[in-house]
């Protein structure tokens, strides 16, 4: 055995170094968040080789007097933190003290600062194997410039592992444009190699922080969001999301920020993600730019030496939080509103947007009609909602039951196709209510005359079919084009999901209850957690240490194997405190059904049925996007069909 040593400082900082700093970026990411942190307004980068070669960051921050110079690069040295009640409510981007110290230990780094209210600049370098402060004097503005050459040339096995010069500028890029996004009010302007890339000026007003977000993210990501601004219980969540037909095959377009940090928390993916996972296709990412502002006492930054990750004081609140409002933006995006674009656009993978019309020609919901007097659920024989007694349940009922669901899954597809309808009697002698089908039944819509209005609906009045699939409708502003399919089949599960959730949900007990073996602790949460169960129709018991018993499953799920669902669920409440699996398997299951059930194409429909369908898309949520995420209808304005015939040249 090797006897201890004391490692020396440029030793232990170039250890510090490997968590501190990674490539380039780290080191942009880093000086930045110091230069915020000292006030600063506006921020040069010019950098050379990907950082590689050189990284100049110059701010016009508050500055750093002679006397802490000595300190600046030295570890464990801040401004930011004195006592422990400060770190439990830092609101700051840095406070280690270790940045400058690791940076400088693996460069050859100098800094130049004038304090504020100072007369004189100073610039101070580490030298030595001892890394002493070497101070000397220097002209410079208020403010602090740190000029970083030769990254890692003392530590060649680090310079390795480096990429090529264009993807470690890709990733220099990303931290400037994250931080440029957290800090509207500074100026960002980047240069690499000599050429301009990013020259944003501070914003001032809504439109110029639209701007900045146009030339960040792009024009189409502005195109197709929406702004949200809310506050509850303390938290308050604003920025832009994305509209779901605006989603991504990767989630490169996701930024969340805590406080003006930015964060990659699985607690807030896993809200977004829940809110977004009625309207997206598998596998599809959805895009957002969103603020969460909180106590800083209520958030512990102080979990990763990067500081990308956060945790919070009361994570089901904020997950409920983000959740409820994002779903509820979403939801309420109806052809009427006129947060959604207008005009058609194309997401970067080629994926049509859809396009909502201005609010003047918006029908007050005050002033339509009911929804469709025959509903769809009543056709198809469904009859989820009377609760089973579980003490003394009706045998009867509970088949009756079992074939509503089974003739919906069954053949409420065929019956579309064919045009025969499911419709219900009642037996004048009996009372009871007998599901018939019928070869010629009467249409699913009702009929809607144009003088039930006042004025133009938002998706007008339909003028003709086209091939069976597409319905044309013409309203005050243009063209609208609706996917006939796809827009009935988001109709029928909203109103399949609300008889679902406000009736009681059915269930059936089972003959042979079904014993899961687990650990104890996930014995636990399902003891802790017997609420979420029961909230659809499971009722789950703990019958020893590391088991536990399924005695009772909603009859939507009971064909599905629900010994894996109820591991799923109780993986996920361990994971993430909350568990939607549940409530998913049971929406996919009636998204299903709602697409078999969905009038399909080359059906012939009437106007009357063709304007029905228009008016319960506007009073319906979510009816800009089928159940697997695509667009039910598309808008074309006079001016964009002017541009296609080039009239008026």
């Amino acid at each position: 055995m090797k006897r201890i040593n004391l490692l020396s400082p440029r030793l232990a900082n170039q250890i510090a170094a490997g968590e501190v700093v990674e490539r380039p970026a780290s080191v942009v990411k880093e000086l930045l968040e110091n230069s915020l942190d000292a006030g600063a307004s506006q921020l040069d980068i010019d950098v050379e080789q990907g950082g590689v070669r050189r990284i100049k960051i110059r701010d016009n921050g508050v500055g750093i007097v002679k006397d802490d110079l000595s300190l600046a690069l030295s570890r464990h040295a801040t401004s930011k933190i004195v006592t422990l009640d400060d770190l439990e409510a830092v609101n700051t981007l840095g406070f280690r003290g270790e940045a400058l110290a690791s940076i400088s230990s693996v460069s050859r780094m100098h800094l130049t600062s004038q304090a504020e209210n100072e007369n004189e600049a100073w610039r101070v370098e580490a030298e030595g194997k001892d890394m002493a402060a070497a101070i000397r004097p220097a002209s410079h503005p208020q403010g602090t410039t740190i000029d970083v050459r030769d990254l890692f040339f003392n530590t060649p096995a680090r310079r390795k592992f480096l990429r090529t010069e264009k993807t470690e500028f890709s990733h220099l890029e990303e931290v400037v444009k994250r931080l440029a996004l957290s800090r509207y009010e500074t100026g960002f302007r980047l240069s690499h190699n000599g050429k301009q890339v990013y020259d944003l000026r501070p914003v001032t007003d809504q439109l110029h922080a639209e701007h900045r977000l146009a030339t960040l993210l792009g024009k189409k990501f502005i195109e197709n969001s929406l702004t949200l601004d809310v506050e509850a219980a303390g938290l308050r969540l604003w920025g832009w999301i994305g509209l779901p037909t605006f989603s991504r095959s990767q989630a490169d377009l996701q930024y969340f920020f805590v406080n003006g940090r930015v964060v990659k928390d699985k607690l807030v993916a896993h809200a977004v993600r829940q809110a977004y996972r009625d309207v997206l296709y598998n596998g599809r990412h959805p895009t957002f730019v969103l603020y969460l502002e909180l106590d800083p006492s209520t958030v512990d930054v102080n979990v990763h030496p990067t500081k990308h990750e956060v945790r919070f004081r009361d994570g089901r609140l904020v997950h409920d939080f983000l959740f409820s409002r994002i779903h509820k933006a979403i939801a309420d995006v109806r052809p009427e509103s006129d947060s959604a674009p207008t005009g058609v656009a194309d997401s970067q993978d080629g994926s049509a947007s859809i396009a909502a019309i201005s609010e003047q020609s918006a029908l007050p919901l005050a002033n339509r009609p009911a929804a469709s007097s025959m509903d769809w659920m009543r056709q198809t024989g469904y009859q989820g909602g009377s609760q089973v007694n579980s003490q003394n349940p009706s045998g009867d009922s509970i088949r009756s039951q079992l074939e509503g669901m089974q003739r919906l899954s069954g053949y409420a597809g065929e019956l579309a196709q064919s045009g025969a309808q499911l419709t219900e009697e009642i037996d004048p002698d009996t009372g009871e209510i007998k599901t018939v089908a019928m070869a010629q039944s009467p249409s699913p819509f009702h009929h809607v005359a144009e003088n039930d209005y006042q004025k133009v609906p938002p998706l007008g009045y339909a003028v003709a079919q086209i091939h069976g699939v597409y319905i044309l409708s013409e309203s005050e502003q243009g063209l609208i084009v609706v996917d006939m399919h796809a827009a009935h089949e988001r109709i029928v599960y909203e109103r399949m999901k609300n008889a679902f959730y406000e009736k009681n949900i059915s269930t059936q007990p089972l003959l042979v209850p079904i014993n899961i073996s687990v650990s104890q602790s996930e014995a636990d949460l399902v003891e802790e957690n017997g609420q979420v169960f029961e909230a659809f129709g499971f009722k789950v018991e703990r019958t020893g240490l590391e088991s536990v018993m399924v005695r009772e499953v909603p009859i939507i799920l009971i064909r599905g194997d629900v010994e894996n669902l109820v591991r799923d669920v109780i993986s996920d409440l361990s994971t993430n405190g909350v568990s939607d699996l549940l409530e998913s398997r049971a929406n996919e299951l009636m998204a299903s059904m709602a697409c078999h059930g969905a009038v399909r194409a080359n059906r012939k429909l009437t106007i009357e049925e063709m304007n029905s369908l228009l008016r319960d898309m506007e009073v319906t949520e979510r009816s800009g996007q089928c159940n697997h995420g695509r667009p039910t209808w598309a808008y074309l304005s006079m001016s964009d069909l002017d541009k296609l015939f080039l009239r008026g040249r």
